[in-house]
């Protein structure tokens, strides 16, 4: 007869082999005051040829990439630069900017050399439609600088003329070895195409739904304009494919059907989520789903910002995206119980919000120096019902008391009381406790490298 402490110890055992477990982050038994890590999930990502934008790897073997697009006016330099250094701050990995005019493809190989002298190294997209042909061949500099085109061929003349227009911005795409999207879009598709498409299924004894047919259309003119990029020279790890809708189950439907029939990257995003609450809930939604079926290689959270409001929640909101699936790690996570008749302070509301403004806060500079505290947890808990309990489960968690409850806080490090807090210092010595856990348990990078070195 096993014993329970064997049988979990052969069962700990089984699930590290199962997963491949590197031994330095094995579980094992919780009995010995080693706390279990889980690791991140293991999502088979559907296969892909690999893009590089501007030194950016984006593909199945490469993390999900986060994006973002910038909104204010390409030609107004100064806005321009100090939104894509905000948007790269936030966590930003590639940064877009519309290029609709001569006055924005003048301006960008100064927004380039101006993001570069402050040290900002993202890869500037620029975004093309109608006459991306024309500023593309009249400004060499501003095609020689952008690290990716985005390409709608809705209205880039596919179809039409010969393709002149689309060929036209192909060839300079080779010239520069630039990797192009190929970004289909709902609202702009191409119309010519959705006609054929439709008089052919109304031909039909049993016809589709149209919308059925518009979501075929959105595919068969991504690989369309795919196969004639490629005949016009660029390479298939050039091409990035999406197919932008807004409804959550459009994009569902839409991003399976893509990811069937090709093996190029997909970018994906709702197109023009909305704002506040539904945005974020919408692109959770609908991009949530395609993700965990392992489709997707880099992101966007079209977020409408208030007026005045700040672009770079769009960031956060992709970063978390990711990071709550278990996909990537980006920041510590607080967990923070919702409140209830137990708790009707609010201090461990505000507690756990002032711990994620201090974790948000430190990131820029314990990124740089920690290896590996982006995967820290945290919990901020409201009362004895379930605050220990979570708390242990975390690196650090802190139990408050609840309405009635003796006026002490326990803290847990690593799964055990480490102490226990009073008085009306708490969120300091916790934060004290917090800074001192980052120093002694995260790697610092430079002693990494030299481990490295010394290794080599």
């Amino acid at each position: 007869m096993v014993s329970d402490s064997g049988a979990l110890l052969q069962a700990l055992s089984s699930f590290n082999e199962a997963v491949g477990m590197p031994p330095s982050e094995r579980l094992t038994n919780p009995a010995s005051g080693v706390k279990i890590k889980l690791p991140m999930a293991m999502i088979p990502r559907r296969k892909t040829v690999t893009a590089v934008v501007g030194g950016v790897r984006v593909g199945s073997d490469a993390p999900v990439v986060v994006q973002s697009m910038t909104n204010t006016d390409t030609a107004d330099i100064p806005s321009t630069v100090q939104q894509c250094a905000a948007l790269a701050r936030a966590g930003s990995e590639l940064v877009r900017v519309t290029v609709n005019n001569e006055e924005a493809a003048a301006a960008v190989p100064r927004i380039v050399e101006e993001l570069d002298k402050q040290g900002v190294r993202v890869p500037i997209i620029g975004d093309f439609h109608y006459n991306g042909h024309v500023l593309l061949t009249k400004y060499p500099e501003c095609a020689r600088d952008l690290a990716k085109y985005r390409i709608n061929p809705g209205n880039s003349s596919i179809g039409r003329t010969g393709d002149s227009n689309f060929r036209t911005m192909i060839e300079v795409a080779v010239k520069y070895q630039k990797p192009v999207r190929i970004g289909v879009n709902w609202g702009s598709l191409d119309q010519a195409l959705l006609t054929r498409m439709m008089d052919e299924n109304s031909a039909l004894a049993e016809p589709l739904d149209a919308r059925d047919v518009t979501m075929e259309a959105m595919v068969v003119s991504a690989l369309t304009s795919a196969d004639l990029a490629q005949k016009f020279g660029l390479r298939p790890d050039q091409i990035i494919l999406s197919a932008k809708v807004s409804g959550v189950q459009d994009l569902i439907d839409v991003y399976r059907a893509l990811a069937a029939r090709c093996n190029y990257p997909l970018h994906l995003g709702l197109t023009e989520a909305g704002m506040g609450a539904k945005g974020v809930v919408a692109s959770s939604a609908a991009m949530g789903v395609v993700l965990q079926e392992g489709i997707g290689d880099t992101i966007r959270v079209s977020l409408t910002p208030a007026p005045g409001g700040d672009r770079t929640e769009e960031v956060r909101v992709a970063q978390q995206i990711l990071q709550s699936m278990g996909i990537r790690s980006f920041t510590p996570q607080v967990t923070a119980c919702p409140g209830c008749g137990r708790t009707t302070s609010t201090f461990f509301q505000e507690m756990a919000q002032q711990i994620q403004t201090y974790l948000r806060e430190q990131m820029p500079t314990w990124k740089g120096r920690y290896v590996g505290v982006e995967e820290m947890k945290l919990a901020v808990m409201g009362c004895v019902v379930n605050g220990p309990g979570e708390s242990k489960h975390a690196n650090i968690g802190i139990s408050l008391p609840g309405t009635f409850e003796e006026p002490k806080a326990p803290v847990y490090v690593d799964g055990r009381l480490f102490t226990t807090l009073k008085g009306d210092r708490i969120v300091a010595e916790f934060i004290g406790i917090l800074d001192e856990y980052v120093d002694s348990h995260y790697a610092a990078r430079e002693a990494q490298k030299e481990e490295v070195v010394a290794r080599s």
